[in-house]
C-alpha cells in the first residue's frame, strides 16, 4: 500500500469535487441564458448538486465496507468524467440537471471515501491529516474560481470552463489506478456491520450531528450569500463579490494546511468552541463594514474562524465513534450537505423579511450555540482527564 500516493490522489480528488462547486456557481448565469431556463429551473439546478452530494455521502459509507473505498473513487473519477461531459453537451433543463446530479453524486463519494481512507491509513494523526486533507477543498474554490475569472477575461464560454474539470478528474483516476487500498478502520478490526448504527445513537454523537449542522450552515450557508450581499450592499459594478469567496477560501486553505497541527495543541472540542468566537465577530463585522477594505479583512477573520471546523467534525467523529466506521463520517459529511442546502432558502427568507443587511448579523448568532456547546463538552472532558481518542479493541 503506498500511503503516499493515497493521500495525495485523495487530495486531487478533492480539488475536483470543490472545482465543480467553483466553476458550475460561476457559469449558472450563462448556462441560464443559453439554455433558456426559468428561475425556478435555475434553482433546481443549484440545489441538485447539494442534495446528490449529501445522498451519495450517506449511500457511499457503508458502500465502502460492501464495495471497497477503491471502488468508490473509482466510480467518483467516472461521475466526475461522464457528469463533465453530459454537461457540455446539454442543450435543455433535463439534461444540465441530469449532470448536475451526476457530478453531485461523484462529489459525495469523493467524500465518503477518502475520509475512512485517511482515517484508515493514519489511525495516530486523523484530525491532523484530515485538515491538511481538507485544505485543498477550499484550494481548489480558488483554482477554480480563478481560472473561471480568468477564462471569462480570455472569452472563454461555459464549456470550455465544464471541461477544465477533466484534468484533476483523470489525475486522481490514474493515481488510484493499480492500488492497493485498505479496509476500513471498523472492517479490519472485526466489528459487525450493525454495530456501526449503534455508535450513531450515543447521545454524545447525537450532539455532534446537531452541531455540524451549525458549522455547516454558517461556514457554507453564510459564505455562499456573503459574495451576493457584498454586491448588493455595495452595489458593485464589477460584481466583486466572487473575489470575496476566492478570499475567503484562500485564507482557509492556508489556515488548514499549515496550521493542520493545532489538533496536538488544542483539544479538538476546545479549538471549535474558541474559534466559534472569531467566526461569530468576523461574520457580524463584515455586515457592518462600511469599505470594500474593512469588507475583505473581517471575510478573513470570518475565514479564520471557519477554517478548521469541517475537517475537524470529520475527525471528532472518527476519533470518539471508531465503531460507526465510515457510516459515522458519512452522516456527519451529508448533514453538513444537506444543512448547506436548507439554509440558502432560509437566508432568502430572511432578507426578504428583514433586508439583505440583515441577514448576517442574525446568522452569526449561530455559532455562539457552538461555543456553549463545545465549551460544555471540553470542561466535560477536562474533568475525566483531557479529550482522548476511543480505539476499537
Amino acid at each position: 500500500m503506498n500511503q503516499r500516493r493515497l493521500f495525495i490522489a485523495s487530495c486531487v480528488s478533492l480539488i475536483a469535487t470543490a472545482m465543480s462547486f467553483a466553476i458550475r456557481g460561476d457559469i449558472l448565469g450563462q448556462v441560464q441564458v443559453d439554455l433558456s431556463l426559468t428561475d425556478v429551473q435555475t434553482g433546481w439546478v443549484a440545489t441538485a448538486a447539494f442534495w446528490g452530494f449529501g445522498l451519495s455521502i450517506l449511500f457511499g459509507g457503508p458502500l465502502c465496507d460492501l464495495l471497497g473505498m477503491g471502488t468508490i473513487m473509482r466510480l467518483a473519477a467516472a461521475g466526475h468524467i461522464v457528469g463533465a461531459l453530459l454537461t457540455v453537451f446539454s442543450t435543455n433543463f433535463t439534461t444540465f440537471f441530469l449532470s448536475t446530479v451526476v457530478v453531485g453524486v461523484a462529489n459525495g463519494f469523493v467524500e465518503a471515501a477518502i475520509n475512512p481512507l485517511i482515517a484508515t491509513i493514519y489511525p495516530q494523526d486523523k484530525t491532523s491529516k484530515l485538515t491538511t486533507l481538507h485544505a485543498w477543498f477550499p484550494g481548489g474554490i480558488v483554482i477554480g474560481g480563478v481560472l473561471a475569472f480568468a477564462m471569462t477575461q480570455a472569452g472563454f464560454g461555459w464549456k470550455a470552463k465544464t471541461l477544465t474539470l477533466l484534468i484533476p478528474s483523470v489525475i486522481y483516476l490514474v493515481m488510484f489506478m493499480g492500488q492497493k487500498f485498505p479496509a476500513t478502520e471498523r472492517e479490519a478490526a472485526g466489528v459487525p456491520f450493525g454495530d456501526m448504527f449503534k455508535d450513531l445513537t450515543r447521545p454524545l454523537f447525537i450532539l455532534v450531528w446537531f452541531c455540524m449542522i451549525l458549522t455547516a450552515g454558517t461556514e457554507l450557508g453564510a459564505g455562499s450569500w456573503i459574495p451576493t450581499i457584498f454586491n448588493r450592499v455595495t452595489q458593485s459594478a464589477t460584481q466583486a463579490g466572487i473575489l470575496q469567496v476566492v478570499w475567503i477560501n484562500m485564507v482557509m486553505y492556508l489556515m488548514r494546511q499549515f496550521g493542520h497541527n493545532i489538533s496536538h495543541k488544542i483539544a479538538p472540542t476546545g479549538l471549535i468552541a474558541v474559534s466559534a468566537i472569531v467566526a461569530s465577530f468576523g461574520l457580524y463585522m463584515f455586515s457592518h463594514a462600511a469599505t470594500v477594505t474593512a469588507a475583505f479583512a473581517w471575510a478573513g477573520v470570518f475565514a479564520v474562524g471557519i477554517a478548521f471546523w469541517w475537517p475537524t467534525m470529520i475527525g471528532i467523529t472518527s476519533e470518539r465513534f471508531p465503531r460507526s466506521g465510515a457510516l459515522g463520517m458519512a452522516v456527519i459529511g451529508a448533514t453538513g450537505s444537506f444543512a448547506t442546502a436548507l439554509s440558502g432558502p432560509i437566508m432568502g427568507w430572511l432578507s426578504a423579511t428583514y433586508g439583505t443587511d440583515q441577514v448576517l448579523p442574525i446568522w452569526s448568532a449561530l455559532p455562539l450555540l457552538l461555543v456553549v456547546i463545545f465549551g460544555a463538552i471540553y470542561m466535560a472532558d477536562r474533568a475525566r482527564g483531557g479529550y482522548r481518542a476511543e480505539t476499537i479493541s
